[in-house]
């Protein structure tokens, strides 16, 4: 049972770290529909669509959270789990992301785009 813990924590904080990184490097959450919209249509540089991108998803999901919480549907040892390490994953995201070339950014995120497109068909 110990173990099972243990691995439970471990994927928790992966997947933390992960979605922590991918949020800040691509603005992924809302920012799937976000960014590219606030490139396209608002003429926002990359980097400060995805930044803003995530602002917005702050508000989104301070809305969200609350509803679930109210529901008594939010886990807090768990959402600790996945969002601490996420935030070390922002850290690093935004630190990356501030390397990347526009260009290289975009490519990076339509890349990242056709990966999950093709997992959600073939998965």
């Amino acid at each position: 049972m110990r173990s099972e813990r243990l691995s439970m924590t471990a994927r928790l904080a992966l997947i933390g770290l992960v979605a922590g990184v991918f949020s800040t490097l691509f603005g992924v959450g809302g920012g799937i529909v976000l960014v590219p919209l606030l490139v396209a249509l608002a003429a926002f540089p990359t980097h400060a669509a995805a930044a803003t991108s995530l602002g917005a998803i702050l508000v989104t999901a301070t809305a969200g959270v609350v509803l679930y919480a109210a529901r008594g549907e939010v886990r807090p040892a768990y959402a600790a789990l996945v969002g601490l390490p996420a935030v070390a994953g922002a850290l690093a995201g935004t630190q990356l992301q501030q390397r990347l070339s526009g260009e290289v950014l975009t490519l990076a995120f339509a890349g990242l785009l056709v990966v999950v497109g093709v997992w959600l068909i073939v998965g």
